[in-house]
């Protein structure tokens, strides 16, 4: 926007790509899309980056099982998972991770920039921004501040919820953030028998949002225990989801 200057790299970091991993309401598995993203990434050889950035509900730290951050003078080094993947999180730097990080929006605001400038991210493919929900103060400042190249919205087939993607997608669009795709998360389930899809939440939205508002990339995921489960043991790079490769390939 006018007037608000894109914050800088560090000298020890080059990042090639940023992109935003949003919502417009909670509960809709964002932080699942964003490990998923980032571990196709890195399954194709890339160099990539995850900042944590809903801060009052983080969930990157346990989805990788990650070992705390470490300060390096005036910066941060950023925790490595197994498969290369770097990120930072709010969790990695609390001695309890259960303690609850009481912050008003523009302190919280402050630390997702200093997320940004101040760990040493090195070399990075792709820096995928995992945003808490809604249109708030956090995403504002990632709008505004943070060199975007694009966001991703992730949806569930809901009409509450497709109602308030929409306003993400509306914000996106004002802050001239090109929106790149939209995931409709657990948007159906396969018999186990037949195979035969069952769209248990209701019809699907994604092709009528993504026709509305021109999004290219699109991707409709079925619900599956199986991604509960490798977040909650922090075993998400073990899990590969098909039906986000035309998606992963075309960014």
């Amino acid at each position: 926007m006018p007037g608000i200057e894109k914050l800088e790299q560090n000298e020890y970091t080059h990042i090639k790509k940023t992109i935003g991993v949003i919502s417009g309401k909670g509960g809709v598995g964002k932080s699942t899309v964003t490990s998923l993203l980032a571990c196709a990434m890195a399954s194709r050889d890339k160099k990539v980056a995850v900042i944590d950035a809903d801060i009052t509900g983080p969930s990157i730290q346990r989805a990788f099982n990650l070992s705390d951050a470490v300060e390096d003078g005036e910066f941060l080094l950023p925790s490595e998972s197994k498969c290369g993947i770097k990120a930072m999180s709010v969790n990695l730097l609390l001695e309890d991770k259960t303690d609850p990080v009481l912050l008003r929006g523009p302190v919280i605001a402050n630390t997702v920039k200093q997320f940004y400038t101040e760990v040493m991210w090195g070399d990075v493919d792709y820096m995928f921004i995992d945003m808490p929900p809604g249109t708030g103060d956090v995403a504002l400042t990632v709008f505004q501040s943070i060199p975007l190249d694009g966001v991703i919205i992730v949806s569930t087939p809901q009409s509450l919820v497709s109602m308030i993607v929409k306003k993400a997608i509306k914000m996106a669009y004002k802050m001239n953030i090109p929106v790149l795709g939209i995931v409709e998360n657990m948007a159906y389930i396969k018999c186990p028998d037949c195979g035969k899809r069952i769209d248990i939440f209701g019809e699907s939205s994604l092709v009528d949002i993504a026709d509305i508002y021109n999004i290219p990339l699109r991707a409709s995921l079925p619900v599956n225990p199986e991604l509960a489960r490798a977040m909650d043991e922090g075993r998400i790079e073990d899990v590969r989801v098909e039906e986000l490769k035309d998606l992963v390939e075309a960014l």
